[in-house]
Parts: structure tokens; sequence; C-alpha cells
């Protein structure tokens, strides 16, 4: 391999990696803030209205509606990573816990996009990315079985909301790459758009509680929803999504759950039974298989004998 094409692959996997740390930590913060003081639009104000304002230069220089992207495509992106499925998202997570909104949300992205591209596009994947989807699917499968163990039909509502963003974060992820933006532009757009939805709806129930919620949680929000997960979460994945491809950098939302796991032993104290550790150690080799973090360099010419 060319040192260009290692160095874009490096970049690569450390803008994959990036935004699942990122992702992970959205939904605990995500749980936390839908189960106090916040109501899901309140969250989705501050995920969408903090980026779209500091990404306002970015957005002049293309406007909401750039030349040469289909109206369609932009409909996608917008419905894939903007309001529509961060309210699916934040709602879900009242009626669910975290470890669900991971295992189901995260982790089943990367497996429902490698399925799309295939329905749609033929993109069959090559044996060690089936490999991989197939450590990712054990992962899930185990990850499911530990978090879903206390299920009760008042979550299915919640995990039904998971599975239904889940479904359009991978159509964010196939749309992305044939839009022909950057991924600030992107992420101007996306975030612009979903400020001018959410504020009809805000109206519409009288109104934010932001102002009467406790200073200390505003803040913590402020960090998570708008800088964290609404501004760096989208930029790195769609840089991961640019420099790997849209298949590739979906792998590594199975990591998400990985970091929820982890989160909740470290911040919360949550204990990690023996599943959940053979679940955390599938996905990861799962990722580094379809990500193409283990893949065969060839030899340089002036290298062979």
């Amino acid at each position: 391999m060319a040192a260009g094409g290692a160095h874009a692959r490096g970049q690569g996997l450390a803008m994959g990696l990036a935004a699942a740390l990122i992702g992970g930590g959205w939904q605990v913060a995500t749980r936390q803030a839908t189960t106090g003081a916040f109501e899901p639009t309140d969250l989705a104000l501050i995920r969408y209205g903090v980026p779209a304002l500091v990404l306002l230069p970015v957005l002049a220089r293309g406007g909401l509606l750039p030349p040469g992207v289909p109206r369609l495509l932009l409909a996608l992106l917008v419905l894939g990573a903007g309001l529509p499925f961060g309210l699916l998202a934040m709602t879900g997570s009242r009626h669910a816990p975290a470890a669900h909104m991971g295992v189901l949300m995260a982790a089943g992205s990367p497996l429902i996009a490698a399925a799309l591209a295939w329905a749609l596009w033929r993109q069959r994947p090559s044996p060690q990315r089936l490999a991989g989807l197939a450590l990712m699917a054990l992962g899930v499968a185990l990850l499911a079985g530990s978090s879903l163990a206390g299920w009760s039909p008042a979550h299915a509502r919640g995990d039904l909301l998971f599975l239904l963003a889940a479904l359009l974060w991978a159509g964010y992820t196939l749309g992305f790459r044939r839009s022909g933006l950057g991924a600030w532009q992107a992420a101007a757009l996306v975030n612009a758009w979903s400020l001018l939805l959410v504020l009809p709806a805000l109206a519409w129930q009288g109104g934010s509680a932001l102002a009467r919620a406790p200073a200390a949680d505003l803040g913590w929000q402020l960090l998570w929803q708008g800088l964290l997960a609404g501004l760096l979460g989208l930029w790195t994945y769609s840089r991961a999504i640019a420099l790997l491809g849209a298949a590739q950098a979906a792998a590594f939302g199975a990591l998400a759950p990985v970091v929820s796991a982890l989160g909740g032993w470290w911040w919360l104290g949550d204990r990690l039974g023996s599943s959940d550790l053979l679940a955390i150690a599938a996905a990861v080799a799962g990722v580094l298989l379809a990500s193409g973090a283990w893949a065969e360099r060839p030899v340089p010419a002036g290298a062979r004998r």
C-alpha cells in the first residue's frame, strides 16, 4: 500500500474510534438527561442548535440547498443524522435503558448499512469484512442476551424507536459519501435544517424548559449534546466515511455499546459479567476486521527480492 493510502487509513481508523467513543458517551448522557429534567425536544435544541450556530460560516458558503446535491439525498442526510434520528433516539432513551440503546441502535446500524449496501448496490463484503461483521453480530447477540435479560413490555416502545434510529443512521452512512459534501459542510447542513425543524416543535409544545434546568446539568448537556455529539461526533464519523468508505466506517458503531458498558462500569458502578467481557472482545475484533485495520498490505516493489 502506498504511504498516502496507509496514512489515510490511519486517519480513518482514528476518526472512527473517536466517533465511537463520542457515540457511546452520548448514549449515557442522553439517558441521564431524558430521565431527569430534560424533554427530548429540549435536548434536540441543544444538540442541533449549538453546532448550527458554530457552523454558520460554513453554511454561508454553500447555503441550505447546496448546488449539485440532489434534494432527495439531502433529505436522507437530514433524516439520518438530524432531528428525526435524534428525536427517535432521545425519546427511546426515556423508555429503555442505555444498554438497549447501545445494542439495538449503535451496534445494529453497521449491520443494517452492510445489508443495504449489498441490496442496493451489490457491494458484497470481502471474506475478511464478512468475518468482522459476524464477530460484531456475535457481540451484539451477547450484549443483547445480557442487557435484555430484564426486558419488560414497557421497554418495547423504546427498543422499537432505537431500531428505527439505527435504520436512519445507516441511511446517513450510505448517503454521505454519495453526496460529495465535505464533513464540515454536511455537519453544517444537518444541524441547520434540524434547528429549523425543531423550532416549530418547541413552539407547539409551549416553549423550552431549558431556562428552568439546573445550571450544572445544563452545562453537562451543552458539552455532550452540542459540542461533542452534535459537532465533533458527526464530523469525525463523516471523515471516517470519507476515508474508509461507508461500510467500514459503520463498523465502528459496534464499539459504541462497548463504550456504554465500560462507561457504566466505571461511572455508574455497573458490574460486567463474563458474557459482557466476551461481547466486548468480539466487537473489538469485529471492528478491526471490518474496518480494514488488519488488511493485508502488499510488499513494496523495491522491497521484493
